[in-house]
């Protein structure tokens, strides 16, 4: 089972590891007045969305994004829950969402993700619909880490920017483009607006 550390690119600029980083911030308060939708979801459980998520909502989340290059395995693709994808990808259009990480925490040896499996969001800024296939954090304790634990009141998202065959730092710089308060869309129907192909290629280009 392969659990992804991302190299969070803070907004202050600095680099560092899910593992080490600490974040303050409780993802499980409000959203601009309304209440975090995250749940804790058992990893036995199926990978359809649960029928808590049905509708679309518009949130705030903390967006950072992880490469081919700081995965783990470190230069690999490799992914912890697959649905639609093997390996980290996709367009971002509707059909091809790209691969994005939650947060998880680990109680009596099993992970329960913040957000289950398959969960589509929309990116606006990026222009990209995108869909929980991975693990953000790594270790015994994940939810110690600032993905689980989200960004001043943000849930944490962590979207794959790819980058195999481009130069490690510039896709590091890449990333720190997209860092930061991004609005999304959880649970998006088709229809919005696609800028399709792969984030870092696109020099992680936001509107």
């Amino acid at each position: 089972m392969t659990y992804k550390v991302s190299r969070i690119i803070l907004l202050t600029g600095a680099i560092l590891s899910t593992a080490a980083c600490s974040v303050s911030g409780n993802s499980n308060g409000s959203l601009n007045g309304a209440q975090s939708t995250r749940l804790l979801v058992d990893e036995g459980m199926p990978s359809e969305i649960s029928s808590a998520y049905s509708g679309e909502q518009t949130m705030n989340v903390f967006l950072t994004g992880y490469s081919y290059w700081d995965n783990t395995p470190r230069g690999s693709a490799q992914i912890a829950r697959p649905v639609i994808h093997q390996q980290a990808g996709g367009t971002g259009t509707y059909e091809d969402p790209i691969t994005l990480a939650v947060g998880h925490e680990k109680r009596n040896g099993r992970s329960y993700m913040d957000y289950p499996a398959g969960t589509k969001f929309y990116v606006k800024n990026l222009q990209k619909y995108a869909i929980v296939e991975d693990l953000c954090g790594d270790g015994p304790k994940p939810q110690t880490g600032p993905c689980h634990s989200g960004y001043q009141g943000h849930d944490w998202l962590d979207i794959y920017v790819g980058g195999q065959g481009l130069d490690e730092n510039w896709v590091d710089r890449c990333m720190n483009r997209i860092t930061g308060i991004q609005q999304v869309i959880l649970n998006p129907g088709p229809g919005y607006l696609v800028a399709p192909g792969e984030i870092a290629a696109s020099g992680c280009a936001t509107l």
